[in-house]
């Protein structure tokens, strides 16, 4: 439970900073593993391409969190899983899913993050 509260907190702290568009911050406060596996170049423009186009952010709220040590295609380590029902602008229902992990410096930080 302790793990899953950090990792909700981290994921808002980020989210806060994708919202107004502050896409290279975003990335520069993920975690070192998703530093290493997408170039910010890459990380920019992947979110001009997604997530600029849904607009504002109306509302988001917490739908299920999940501990994980053990996650399909990362090393293993410590997730928590994430999703937030969000509803943008132009897209009244989407569901965000971000994976925090316990970074090599015992914080947690972003490493993965879509949008359905």
């Amino acid at each position: 439970p302790e793990a899953e509260k950090a990792a909700v907190e981290a994921a808002e702290v980020w989210l806060a900073l994708v919202d107004p568009e502050k896409y290279e911050a975003s990335w520069h406060e993920a975690a070192s593993y998703f530093q290493g596996a997408v170039s910010s170049e890459q990380w920019l423009s992947s979110m001009e391409a997604v997530r600029k186009p849904l607009g504002q952010t109306v509302s988001r709220s917490l739908k299920s969190k999940q501990y994980h040590t053990s996650l399909p295609g990362v090393p293993d380590g410590e997730y928590v899983v994430i999703q937030f029902n969000t509803s943008f602008e132009h897209k009244k229902s989407a569901v965000e899913t971000v994976t925090p992990m316990k970074d090599k410096d015992g914080q947690w930080r972003v490493s993965g993050y879509y949008i359905k």
